[in-house]
């Protein structure tokens, strides 16, 4: 939906869009049960900071999917449980092995497979999908670090809400309306990021972390699937050995997580 609106309405406008409903979505389903609670955090500066990031990270993905396939932004962003892991030795103190490491190196050439820095198939929008990457992983960062703090209601409420009023005077000049049918992603796009997130948190609620992790590679046969028979766009040769890498890489890394939980 991001893809087909940046196409016709300033990304920083879709941005606000998904953000905006996702906020909708978050009172609707929060506020009754929670009460105005659900605003109180005991870590309001991480949770400041986890909102300033996701919203650069979907800001640069949207703008990144104005000018590259579905497929290549996807293949990127899987490269955040590398960058996870990297950032999580300054950031969680966590100690890093040479096996991990290793993995992490095999990630980040996964990427440059993808996105061949000075080849015949590197975009410039590449460096946006790279800049949403590292934005999205230092938000899973804070994640760990403010959880057991603040539940979900209250972070799914800030992270949308802050985004939401910062955005809103910055849209509002060069505003666009939504022309027929573009109406129906425009309204509907924050409400799939709002639920997406809901369902990701009951998933973990009833499901092992170690267990559901792989999952997210599923979305590559969706991505695939949207930008070819959508955007008639196929992936390179590139794309798929890329994206081969840092799925291995980073299934390597759950494992070796989940060996050393178990």
């Amino acid at each position: 939906m991001a893809k087909l609106l940046v196409t016709a309405i300033p990304p920083l406008q879709v941005v606000f869009f998904r953000y905006a409903g996702a906020f909708i979505f978050a009172l609707v389903a929060f506020l009754p049960t929670e009460g105005l609670s659900v605003f109180q955090s005991r870590a309001p500066r991480l949770q400041v900071a986890r909102a300033i990031l996701l919203v650069s990270s979907t800001f640069l993905n949207f703008l990144a999917l104005k000018y590259l396939p579905l497929t290549v932004t996807t293949a990127i962003f899987f490269a955040s449980p590398v960058v996870v892991c990297l950032l999580s030795i300054p950031l969680l103190g966590e100690r890093v092995g040479i096996r991990r490491l290793s993995a992490v190196f095999t990630g980040f050439i996964g990427v440059l497979v993808i996105t061949r820095p000075g080849g015949t198939e590197f975009h410039p929008a590449m460096a946006f999908s790279v800049g949403a990457l590292v934005c999205a992983s230092l938000y899973f960062v804070l994640t760990r670090m403010v959880a057991g703090r603040d539940d979900n209601p209250t972070g799914q409420v800030i992270t949308t809400a802050l985004p939401s009023l910062v955005l809103l005077p910055l849209v509002l000049p060069g505003w666009v309306w939504p022309e027929g049918w573009l109406w129906a992603p425009a309204v509907v796009i924050g409400l799939f990021g709002g639920l997406g997130h809901s369902l990701f948190t009951v998933g973990h609620r009833y499901g092992e972390a170690s267990v559901l992790a792989p999952l997210v590679y599923i979305q590559i046969i969706y991505a695939t699937a949207i930008g070819w028979l959508v955007f008639s766009q196929p992936p390179s040769g590139n794309t798929i050995l890329g994206t081969g890498v840092i799925v291995a890489s980073g299934l390597y890394l759950w494992l070796r997580e989940r060996k050393r939980k178990g």
